[in-house]
């Protein structure tokens, strides 16, 4: 793998077809981005399936240089085309859940489980294909999607680093066990991680402000492995006083050195993400999640790998969404880049 890149006009928002207007191939990348258009069990409203699309053309709006994290496109990032069997696995499995939801399911036990498999089946080809960039010493970032569609990521990037903590930000705790029946539920992904991940040795979640009390218990049940920072909390801190800065540090003190960060968009205020598949009000603004992304690539720790999910496109072809995900992505991969170590088998 070299450095690359060579643009015509590296002042240009955009100089090429591919993510951030780069031609850039994965074998020349450092950054690899995984596209998962897959929502089949988004409970609220769907549409989470055209984010990688969505933040795809928006990003030919990104200028190059950022303030916070300098030039990441010079290092190469590449976005991989969409697995044509997550597609239709999309399709097959967004058709059943409807059916089942809508009472007009002939089997609903077994849709269930065709359901649940095809999900599985999303899962492992995530997992697989990130593993396989790891291998080849590549940084990789999925684009969901649900937040289901982390699951696979997240697993591969605790099989190849070992011991890793998980940073969460997120609207909701996705804690609930099997949600609706559906093993792989959006609403169920943490609770998965927690349950068949075990290298996910910390999970620390920011945003929280939608949540059961189901999930309340199974935080107070982890026995500090699970640590969240409700919205709630936060704000009321924040009106009484206390700066952001030391709320950020308060937050990364749980954290092991080696960190993945999912962020679900929908952890940010909704004006940001209107059309994400479950916006709640409260929430991060933008300049929150870039000090809190900044204060962590700058705490020592690396952050091993990422994802960013549920961006969704508005109707009518609006780009708001796609433009807010596209540029906080260019954030994440300039921070995972600054982060990164040598490690033996990763170069």
């Amino acid at each position: 793998m070299t450095a690359i890149m060579a643009l015509t006009d590296p002042n240009a928002a955009s100089a090429g077809d591919g993510i951030f207007g780069l031609d850039c191939t994965p074998e020349e990348a450092a950054v690899v981005l995984v596209p998962v258009p897959f929502d089949a069990t988004t409970s609220y409203r769907p549409g989470t399936a055209g984010g990688p699309a969505a933040i795809l053309a928006a990003s030919a709006q990104v200028d190059l240089h950022d303030r916070e994290v300098g030039d990441p496109w010079r290092a190469g990032i590449a976005l991989l085309p969409a697995d044509p069997a997550i597609v239709a696995n999309a399709g097959e499995a967004r058709r059943l859940v409807n059916a089942l939801r809508d009472g007009e399911s002939g089997d609903p036990a077994g849709d269930l489980e065709v359901v649940n498999g095809l999900c599985g089946e999303v899962n492992d080809t995530v997992r697989d294909t990130v593993a396989g960039w790891l291998r080849a010493g590549r940084i990789v970032g999925t684009v969901g999607g649900d937040h289901a569609t982390a699951f696979g990521a997240i697993a591969a990037h605790a099989d190849h680093y070992g011991d890793i903590g998980l940073l969460h930000i997120d609207a909701h705790a996705d804690l609930r066990r099997d949600y609706e029946g559906f093993r792989w539920s959006h609403a169920s992904v943490m609770e998965a991680v927690s349950r068949e991940l075990p290298g996910v040795t910390r999970l620390v979640q920011v945003g929280v402000r939608d949540y059961c009390e189901e999930e309340a218990q199974r935080i107070d049940d982890s026995d500090g492995r699970i640590v969240t920072f409700f919205d709630a909390d936060l704000q009321a801190r924040l009106a009484a006083g206390e700066p952001w800065a030391a709320l950020v540090e308060e937050m990364l003190a749980p954290l092991p050195r080696t960190v993945y960060l999912s962020f679900d968009i929908d952890g940010l205020d909704p004006a940001l993400c209107p059309h994400t598949g479950t916006p709640v009000p409260g929430g991060l603004n933008f300049a929150q999640a870039c000090f809190l992304l900044r204060a962590l690539a700058r705490s020592g720790r690396q952050l091993v790998g990422f994802d960013l999910v549920e961006v969704a496109p508005g109707p009518d072809g609006d780009e708001w969404d796609g433009n807010v995900g596209a540029r906080l992505l260019y954030k994440l991969i300039g921070h995972a880049l600054a982060t990164r170590a040598e490690r033996p088998g990763t170069s």
